[in-house]
């Protein structure tokens, strides 16, 4: 399994709304992070809405990274049949082998019964691209509902991007969901996290960490995602908790980084 990273990891560096940074970081500085990091692949998520650029400008970014050794990912969210289409037809020119989708986006949640029918209606044009439709776990589903939607449209083409940390959101344990959705993962979302009790006592605090310094079981994780060689990356995504100002914060994200991939890599290489 090969690490990568993502808009993700430097998420605040990309711009969160409300708290945008001067220079906020494009496609193009996130492949520069990746190439000097020695990392190989790059998946650009829906904060780095790229589905909007042209073709030229999808052609010029697929180039730049190829020439810096990185592969590229395409991920996006909202899986309405026209913009899923449209992520669909950016992962093909970017070259990317799956097109990471979140279900839901602003104003749009379906039902489980409507979601199926979409994918099937799509999978005619994923076939003809050979590309793989990797759905991420998020918090309003549980894993057995991702599971069914994965059997009931076809598990050669569609499959899992296991976020470890999203489903708490669910009510689901990472181990709980990786046990049920580990056999259909083709792409892996490394995010390591803590859970503390607040200060009253009255609940607990889950925030995100460096890889390797939290809660979450990686190695575990790793070996039981490769155990069915479906899954070839494992990408690093933070949950960095904001300091007093932007800058601040872009310098504790930009360390957190740093510290997430060399772990990885000790594990991975």
């Amino acid at each position: 399994m090969t690490p990568g990273i993502s808009s993700y990891t430097y998420t605040w560096a990309v711009g969160v709304p409300g708290y945008m940074p001067e220079k906020p970081l494009n496609a193009r500085n996130l492949v520069d992070k990746a190439h000097t990091a020695g990392i190989k692949i790059l998946q650009i998520a829906d904060n780095i809405p790229v589905e909007k650029l042209s073709a030229s400008e999808l052609e010029g970014l697929k180039l730049y990274a190829g020439s810096k050794g990185v592969a590229l990912e395409m991920g996006g969210r909202g899986l309405t049949p026209e913009h899923t289409l449209q992520c669909l037809n950016t992962a093909y020119l970017l070259g990317s082998p799956l097109l990471r989708m979140v279900i839901d986006s602003a104003g749009y949640e379906p039902t489980l019964e409507s979601v199926i029918p979409t994918i099937k209606d799509l999978l005619p044009e994923f076939r003809k691209r050979n590309i793989r439709l990797a759905i991420e776990n998020h918090d309003r589903l549980k894993a057995r509902e991702f599971e069914k939607i994965v059997l009931a449209t076809d598990p050669e083409i569609v499959g899992i991007c296991l976020d470890s940390v999203n489903s708490l959101g669910a009510g689901e344990g990472f181990e709980t969901v990786t046990e049920i959705l580990a056999p259909y993962t083709i792409n892996l979302h490394v995010k390591d996290f803590t859970i503390q009790r607040v200060s009253h006592k009255m609940g607990f605090v889950v925030e995100g960490c460096p890889a390797g310094k939290g809660m979450l079981k990686i190695p575990y994780l790793l070996k039981k995602t490769s155990q069915y060689s479906r899954c070839h990356s494992a990408i690093l995504e933070l949950w960095t908790p904001p300091e007093q100002t932007v800058e601040k914060t872009i310098i504790k994200e930009e360390k957190w980084a740093q510290e997430s991939i060399d772990f990885l890599k000790t594990l991975l290489e």
